[in-house]
């Protein structure tokens, strides 16, 4: 018995030596419960430095540590790992998380083993724990479950060893309608992913294969009938140690629908720049090429499309002043847009017309572009011109006739909307000077004839300004003209 006893101590000693160095946690249980050994690796998967720190005994360590299952769940009474193994238990695999008692958040997840060492009668003598460290690899599958969980885009992980779906994400829920029990343990012919793809049998390649799938359209099946238009792809990663394909999906419907609408709404920009009754054109922000001109463009400049298109302002040349087009281009890097300047417009013979033109920056197809507006008024000012002249020589001429008066008021008519203004809403003495006005007269004579003095009827006339919305003198006589009131009444 003496010499039994040493020879046991010398090969405890001699198995502690060969398990001091390894890279496995490993501690030794005495079949009375205590806890006879555990190497540095095993001290530092529970964060202590002593055997001591991990406990005498096994119930001593249960005080001290608190194991729980990866469901989150506590272990009871009698199944850690140490006290299954002092029942008798044999196992090959355990996966606990391990944290110091009252820390509700897990610090540690071990990988754990057993093995029982028996006497030379096959009675048990030492009880072996060996821990593997699984706490990093069960961290980074955490990290990609939540990743994988809030990633918007939807996504579904196939097994490839039995073509099962394990995890689907809900962007993957959301765009189709299936619910979570309707997609995990199903299998790839129950939920084909790959059905509509647009290269089947290349996908079908690569999923046996277990290699990446390259992006291509596909329809999707949905549980209530119909199809999504999607752009799938497939990419393998291992879930633990199992081999899986993910795949991802993009949306492809909204993307349709956005692009119909703004297919739309360029066909009705088109038609609407078209026929816009007033030269319309766009030109580059930076250069001002002309990019498009419409009809009424070609109608009032000369220019063919095929001439003006690809060309720039200064080229062609779009403007008959310089110091014009500086003050639009100036007042579009100021304001982003102009309104209604006045500026002379050059046609293809090389006459200038008079226009008012608006401009205002816009993108178009991510091209920084200009639109640009030019109404013809030419004739309009030239005829408002010549019958303010007519009227102002008629009031001068005794011999100008009634006959021309009236054809320059129907002249008139064509170019100024009748106010609003009646004869009914005049006083009796405006309209006494308004008749005297279409005589001819002027404020001095006015006065003179009706005993009043020359600022009195001046602020008469005035009066008669704002009534009527015209501005001169001329316009007055025009105004009362339309109205029958030709002068002595």
């Amino acid at each position: 018995m003496s010499e039994t006893v040493p020879r046991q101590h010398a090969g405890f000693r001699h198995l502690r030596q060969i398990v001091a160095g390894v890279s496995n946690g490993v501690i030794l249980v005495g079949t009375d419960q205590r806890i006879t050994w555990a190497n540095d690796r095993a001290l530092a998967m529970h964060g202590v430095e002593s055997i001591e720190a991990l406990g005498e005994t096994v119930s001593d360590y249960r005080t001290r540590f608190e194991l729980r299952y990866r469901n989150n769940h506590r272990l009871a009474d009698g199944q850690y790992p140490m006290e299954r193994v002092l029942a008798g238990e044999a196992f090959a695999e355990v996966v606990v998380e391990v944290a110091p008692a009252g820390n509700n958040e897990a610090t540690w997840v071990h990988r754990i083993r057993s093995l029982v060492l028996v006497d030379d009668d096959g009675v048990p003598d030492l009880l072996v724990l060996i821990l593997d460290d699984e706490t990093e690899r069960y961290n980074a599958e955490d990290r990609f479950e939540r990743t994988f969980n809030a990633n918007p885009a939807p996504a579904i992980i196939l097994r490839l060893d039995d073509l099962r779906h394990i995890k689907v994400n809900r962007g993957f829920l959301e765009m189709t309608g299936y619910t979570e029990e309707d997609v995990i343990g199903r299998s790839v012919y129950e939920i084909d992913v790959l059905e509509g793809a647009a290269r089947r049998e290349l996908a079908i390649e690569r999923l046996k294969e277990g290699r990446t799938i390259p992006q291509m359209e596909g329809l999707l099946q949905l549980p209530g009938g119909g199809e999504k238009c999607v752009v799938l792809a497939g990419q393998p990663i291992e879930m633990g140690d199992v081999a899986c394909m993910l795949f991802t999906f993009a949306d492809l419907d909204g993307r349709r629908q956005a692009e119909d609408a703004l297919r739309q709404s360029e066909e009705r920009f088109e038609i609407a720049f078209r026929l816009a009754p007033v030269p319309l054109a766009i030109v580059l922000r930076d250069n001002w090429r002309l990019l498009l001109i419409n009809d009424a463009f070609t109608r009032e400049t000369r220019y063919a499309t095929e001439d003006a298109i690809g060309r720039d302002a200064a080229d062609l040349p779009l403007w008959d002043c310089k110091d014009q087009a500086a003050t639009l281009q100036n007042t579009l890097r100021r304001d982003g847009r102009a309104l209604n300047l006045p500026m002379r417009l050059r046609t293809a013979s090389g006459t200038a017309i008079e226009c008012l033109v608006s401009a205002a920056s816009v993108d178009i197809r991510d091209q920084a572009c200009i639109l640009l507006a030019a109404q013809n008024v030419s004739d309009r000012n030239r005829t408002g011109v010549e019958v303010a002249q007519a009227i102002e020589a008629a009031l001068k001429d005794a011999r100008f006739t009634d006959a021309v008066v009236e054809t320059l008021i129907r002249q008139r008519r064509t170019i100024e909307p009748t106010d609003s203004a009646g004869l009914a809403e005049l006083p009796r003495r405006a309209r006494e000077i308004l008749g005297l006005v279409c005589d001819g007269l002027n404020d001095a004579a006015i006065g003179t004839k009706l005993g009043l003095s020359r600022n009195t009827i001046r602020n008469h006339v005035a009066g008669l300004y704002r009534k009527t919305g015209v501005s001169n003198r001329a316009g007055l006589v025009i105004w009362a003209r339309v109205r029958g009131i030709t002068g002595g009444d």
